[in-house]
């Protein structure tokens, strides 16, 4: 009796049995036979288990922890969850080191392979598909002082001033303004330009089911390199193990180029839905008929059209052209006293005859395909949510593999969710932990191999 009470007052036992249950479901969920767990060393011990390494940076992501000084406290402080990961809590756990050496020494293939067998057996449960992809990149800021509103120091957004905490991270700009379409007014200048913001760090591309909201593949990169670069290079790779063979692509004007529609509709032969970015080009005024309007408010006539391999170039001239007479402009614009035989202005419009400019953006299909993005914009808030938003590594390794792992953490979540009945909170990390059920005791008996004996305080808790 004195020793049960002396158990009772060790304050580290008592982990939360939601917490518990939580994550034994989920460990069971995550199959980690694609990493090796132990490297061989010819020189000392082997070191830590890699699989109890990684599961603990899972519970660093389902904690929302952004620093690993915070999971390392929360491990000391719930051993039970400690255990569940794998580690030994009859011996010291892992030091700050340890997991920094972890995640910055892990190579993120492994981790691509975790992932793409979370994602087939979403797959084979049916929670995803290729009808209907959408892609999407998220900032990752650096941890740097030069990201801090009340850091006044000199240039400190200037590509020759880079920051020295972090000799990975390059400036790179956000925009928050990723609508379809955006027309900016004179009349209305403060709400209708676009607002950036600039920021040292990385980002991180994802493609997502537009249906179920979880995401298919990932990569990280620095914040310099921009949307079109990449596109093709993700939905190639990915099209080698997922199919994406007649998908719908959708994607925001960030991602929008010729190169990018021809590559979804000649090598995927898929459905490109991608806003257009007329980049900065002022829209002419044209009449109903397509006749563009001069500046001094006349309908141009049309005057031939020259051809190219992807456009048409059709050429407006003055209405007046031909005239003699000198007061016919309203305006006395300049070109039409230019002294020659044929006088005015004269203006172009290209019409594109390429796959990009053949989609009717203006369609309600259009439009009702390209509503289903905001399943990306729904994932990516759910994925900053896990405190991925900040970085407090300082490679662009680790960064990218606590990316990863965040990536790892919402689809193992699904499939907990899904395989124990609550399919409603496949995409509900707090709503998850208050479902799932399990026997206290049988969880440290599952953690145990056969023939182990069991932590001395099992033992009192369950006679």
């Amino acid at each position: 009796m004195y020793q049960r009470q002396e158990i009772f007052n060790i304050i580290e036992l008592f982990t939360s049995q939601k917490l518990i249950n939580f994550y034994t479901k989920i460990f069971d969920s995550l199959d980690l036979s694609i990493l090796p767990d132990r490297i061989p060393s010819k020189y000392g011990p082997n070191g830590y288990s890699r699989h109890a390494l990684f599961r603990a940076f899972i519970v660093m992501k389902c904690e929302k922890f952004g620093k690993i000084t915070d999971l390392k406290d929360f491990l000391e402080n719930n051993l039970i969850i400690a255990q569940l990961c794998g580690f030994n809590i009859l011996k010291p756990l892992p030091s700050y080191s340890v997991f920094q050496r972890f995640i910055k020494n892990l190579s993120n293939s492994y981790l691509k392979e975790i992932m793409k067998n979370q994602v087939n057996i979403l797959k084979e449960l049916g929670f995803i598909d290729n009808n209907f992809i959408s892609v999407d990149a998220t900032p990752v800021k650096a941890n740097t002082k030069f990201n801090n509103p009340k850091c006044f120091a000199n240039n400190k957004f200037s590509k020759n001033n880079p920051p020295s905490s972090d000799k990975d991270c390059k400036l790179g700009v956000h925009t928050a303004n990723n609508s379809m379409n955006v027309q900016v007014s004179e009349d209305k200048p403060n709400n209708s330009k676009k607002k950036y913001e600039f920021y040292w760090g990385y980002k991180n591309h994802v493609i997502c089911d537009a249906i179920s909201g979880l995401p298919i593949a990932e990569f990280t990169t620095t914040a310099d390199v921009n949307e079109i670069s990449n596109f093709t290079e993700i939905l190639s790779d990915t099209n080698e193990w997922f199919p994406l063979k007649g998908s719908y692509i959708i994607a925001d004007k960030g991602y929008d180029s010729k190169q990018n529609h021809d590559f979804i509709r000649n090598t995927l032969k898929g459905h490109a839905f991608i806003a257009l970015n007329k980049r900065g080009r002022k829209p002419k005024d044209l009449t109903s008929t397509g006749n563009v309007i001069c500046d001094a408010g006349l309908a141009m006539h049309k005057d031939g059209k020259q051809y190219f391999d992807s456009y048409i170039k059709q050429k407006f001239c003055c209405p007046f052209r031909t005239s003699k007479d000198d007061s016919l402009c309203p305006c006395n614009h300049e070109k039409f006293f230019n002294g020659k035989k044929n006088r005015g202005c004269v203006k172009y419009i290209s019409i594109g005859t390429d796959y990009r400019s053949s989609i009717n953006r203006d369609s309600i299909f259009f439009k009702k395909i390209y509503s289903l993005r905001t399943e990306s914009e729904r994932y990516n808030s759910r994925w900053k949510n896990l405190n991925t938003e900040q970085a407090y590594v300082k490679n662009i390794n680790s960064v990218a593999n606590l990316n990863t792992i965040g990536h790892i953490c919402l689809l193992t979540i699904a499939i907990a969710a899904i395989k124990s009945g609550c399919v409603d909170k496949y995409k509900s990390l707090s709503g998850l932990k208050g479902q799932l059920k399990l026997s206290y005791i049988k969880i440290f008996k599952h953690q145990f191999h056969q023939g182990d004996s069991l932590p001395f305080f099992v033992s009192f808790i369950s006679i």
